[in-house]
């Protein structure tokens, strides 16, 4: 009989153990096979026949269509270069170039994956759309008051994140480093 209930309690906890790292991986995202520049992240291989099983579990999960890799790839940065929340009550200065894309897209959403709702209408920019310097390069202010030039409004969010969509690019699988892929540098301004 202690054999049979210490047998019982042990699949219960192996169980238990199993699914709770599962829902954690699934719920908050694998480091399996990601990309790292900067504060950026990408998993090249989520719109891929070769997704991981647990980034698999993840999108089925989200309901998101990944970017197929021959169309691009999406970096998320959920921090500023200094490993720093993105918090909606402070202006954060996302400035540079970015590696070579036929287009790309900024966007801001909330931790959910949801637009982040504002009275401007304003949740992102594009390559088509954005100012920028005479070297190419441009700045993007993300914060809560308006600002003029490219600014995205935060509308006050306690937490968001970036999602910057490269398409028809060859950054993928292949890029290793930040030289490979010159991302923009995401920085922390002035914090209330």
């Amino acid at each position: 009989m202690r054999l049979l209930v210490g047998l019982l309690i042990a699949l219960v906890v192996a169980a238990a153990v199993g699914l709770g790292t599962t829902w954690l991986v699934v719920t908050r995202g694998a480091p399996f096979g990601a990309l790292t520049v900067g504060a950026w992240t990408a998993w090249p291989r989520n719109g891929t026949i070769d997704i991981d099983p647990y980034a698999r579990a993840a999108v089925a999960r989200s309901g998101e269509l990944p970017v197929g890799s021959g169309d691009g790839i999406a970096f998320l940065a959920r921090g500023d270069n200094a490993g720093r929340a993105l918090d909606g009550r402070c202006d954060i200065i996302v400035s540079g170039t970015t590696p070579p894309a036929r287009y790309w897209t900024i966007t801001l959403y909330d931790p959910v994956g949801q637009l982040i709702a504002n009275t401007a209408g304003r949740y992102g920019f594009s390559s088509q759309e954005i100012v920028r310097a005479t070297d190419g390069s441009f700045e993007i202010l993300v914060g809560a008051r308006p600002r003029p030039g490219n600014w995205l409004p935060t509308s006050g969010a306690e937490r968001y994140l970036l999602v910057l969509r490269l398409y028809d690019t060859p950054i993928g699988v292949t890029t290793r480093a930040g030289r490979d892929a010159p991302m923009p540098s995401i920085t922390q301004k002035a914090c209330p």
